[in-house]
C-alpha cells in the first residue's frame, strides 16, 4: 500500500477513521527525511492494515504546529486516536517493525481507561 499524503482537509478524517495510522512528517528540502523515506515505505508494505501516511511540513504548516514538530523527520503513532508515539529521528526499518509490534501489543482498553482516569482527576 502506498503511503497517503495528509493535509488539512483529510488529516482529522484519517486519524478518527482508523484504528492505526502511523504519520511521517518530513519536508523536500530534509536529507534525514528523505533517507528515510523508502524505509517508510518498505515496512508499509508489510502491514497492508496500518494507514501509513506522510505529513509534508512546508505545505502544512498548520499541522506541523499543532502537533508542535521541532525536528524532522518525526513519527507519531495515532491508536485509536491516541497519541501512543511520538519521536523525532528517523528509524532503520528493524526498529520500526519493532515499534510497530509493540504498539499492536498495547492493551487499547486499558490506555483508554488510563486517560480517562487522567482526565478525571483534572476535570
Amino acid at each position: 500500500m502506498a503511503t497517503l499524503d495528509l493535509t488539512q482537509e483529510n488529516f482529522e478524517s484519517t486519524v478518527l477513521e482508523n484504528d492505526f495510522v502511523i504519520v511521517d512528517f518530513w519536508a523536500p528540502w530534509c536529507g534525514p527525511c528523505r533517507a528515510f523515506a523508502p524505509i517508510y515505505d518498505q515496512v508499509s508494505e508489510n502491514h497492508l492494515d496500518i494507514i501509513f501516511a506522510k505529513v509534508n511540513t512546508e505545505a502544512e504548516q498548520a499541522i506541523a504546529g499543532s502537533f508542535q514538530i521541532r525536528s524532522i523527520p518525526t513519527l507519531m503513532v495515532f491508536r485509536e486516536k491516541v497519541i501512543i508515539y511520538s519521536q523525532p529521528g528517523s528509524l532503520p526499518a528493524s526498529a520500526l517493525e519493532d515499534l510497530i509490534v509493540k504498539v499492536r501489543e498495547l492493551d487499547m482498553a486499558q490506555v483508554h481507561k488510563e486517560i480517562a482516569e487522567e482526565q478525571a482527576g483534572h476535570a
